[in-house]
């Protein structure tokens, strides 16, 4: 199981506004190119966004749906990846002075992922989870140096018909 943690300097309350925005799901998930919110209303339990994932010229269209939500402080997402199964992400805000204290828990659930797991799979979830959390903490940051600014993370650029 791949667990992980950031102090990122924002409020509680910031990252999770982060967090139950759907549509900047790709600013700081590692591996998409865009997401949007296409069931429900996120992050409400049962609510799902769909993601691209760029390969080179491939483009696969993926799917993560809520299956728990307490807000401000609780995520838990079934991150669907087609052939290579599913996995459950669990991303916990914790108060930590004037700053928070974020913690992502990760593993598989089934199909190709869970039956290949190992310890080189978790030292490359590991991997994907530093950067993932830098990218959270980039736009939680520009967020409250900018409120109500642009949607895009610092260093990308606004999608096409934004």
């Amino acid at each position: 199981m791949a667990k992980r943690h950031r102090l990122i300097r924002a409020t509680p309350g910031q990252v999770w506004e982060v967090l139950a925005d759907g549509e900047r799901y790709a600013d700081w998930v590692v591996g998409t190119s865009r997401s949007k919110p296409v069931r429900g209303q996120w992050p409400e339990v049962g609510a799902a966004i769909s993601y691209e994932v760029r390969i080179g010229p491939v483009r696969l269209h993926n799917e993560t749906v809520v299956r728990r939500c307490v807000p401000g402080r609780e995520l838990e997402l079934e991150a669907k990846a087609g052939p290579l199964g599913t996995a459950r992400i669990a991303i916990d805000v914790r108060s930590w002075g004037d700053d928070s204290l974020v913690v992502v828990d990760e593993h598989p659930l089934q199909g190709a992922g869970g039956k290949i797991h190992n310890v080189g799979v978790e030292a490359l979830i590991q991997l994907r989870h530093r950067e993932m959390l830098r990218r959270l903490e980039e736009v939680c940051e520009e967020a409250r140096r900018h409120p109500g600014g642009g949607r895009s993370a610092p260093g990308r650029p606004e999608p096409a018909g934004a």
